[in-house]
């Protein structure tokens, strides 16, 4: 059923999703330095959503070059799940304070383990109607453990190899001053890995934060050279937001992969190579 729910709804396409199936609403509201989170969800949310903490229910442990946000294992994201009464065959539609970029790191989880779910553009904004406040308690259930999909993901030494590879394309999703190497708010070193693009992931939205139509998608995407690529990965800082990137090419019809250590990762091994200005290097 995963295909036949598209990776990204509008506001009206809920609507019209709710009166055809069960749809259960995930807040998944995150930001880096942590100032969104809970108590955003608990001062306001769409009704009925429940609260997806990106760390605690997303994430795993790992060492440093797994990067900030390893994958966690299969059980503990069925356990976590379950825990919210999200089940196997639900919809998932996710949403928060922007695009999607930490909710889009659910939707893109789950669609690859088959279970259909989207985003919803535009985030909180898109919502025209009121807003509940405090915790929702949905009965848990018990999930399947369904094991990550190797085939779409990425380490490093693959991602290594990928660069140097001219049928393959290699995207960093983070803004452009950090893939410049300008800025660099939390990892080790600045800079991006050599050989890769730079397609920011709020390159695929328009300035109210919904999801560009698919003309818009193409002219973003059209110069990367991914919608021709026989392989394509993308990264960011911790392997969230360049799910946005992955959900954007879906749409496109390129299923891509994730490299989850990102420059996270990547950087936190002093082995690792670094280029730094607007060019791949």
């Amino acid at each position: 059923m995963s295909a036949s729910v598209p990776a990204v709804v509008s506001a009206d396409d809920l609507q019209q999703l709710r009166r055809d199936a069960e749809v259960v609403l995930a807040d998944v509201r995150w930001a880096l330095d942590g100032s969104q989170g809970r108590d955003d969800y608990l001062a306001g949310h769409l009704p009925g959503a429940v609260f997806v903490d990106l760390p605690g229910v997303l994430c795993g442990p790992g060492e440093a070059t797994d990067g900030r946000n390893p994958l966690p294992a299969p059980d503990a994201f069925a356990e976590a799940l379950g825990r919210l009464g999200i089940g196997d065959d639900t919809v998932v539609v996710a949403y928060d304070q922007g695009g999607g970029g930490s909710a889009g790191r659910l939707v893109w989880l789950l669609r690859i383990v088959g279970q259909p779910a989207a985003l919803l553009s535009g985030g909180l904004a898109a919502w025209s109607g009121p807003l509940e406040s405090g915790p929702v308690q949905r009965t848990p259930v018990r999930r399947r453990v369904v094991a990550w999909p190797s085939e779409r993901f990425a380490d490093a030494d693959e991602v290594a190899r990928l660069v140097r590879d001219p049928a393959a394309v290699v995207v960093d999703a983070r803004a452009p001053e950090r893939y410049r190497g300008e800025r660099e708010p939390v990892d080790p070193r600045p800079g991006h890995i050599p050989g890769a693009v730079n397609v920011p992931a709020t390159a695929n939205l328009r300035p109210d934060k919904t999801l560009r139509d698919d003309t818009g998608l193409r002219q973003t995407w059209e110069a990367s050279g991914a919608l021709d690529a026989d392989e394509v990965v993308a990264y960011c800082g911790s392997g969230v937001s360049a799910a946005l990137d992955l959900l954007a090419l879906e749409r496109l019809g390129v299923h891509g992969r994730l490299y989850v250590g990102s420059w996270s990762g990547w950087s936190a091994d002093p082995q690792r190579p670094a280029a730094t200005g607007d060019e791949p290097g």
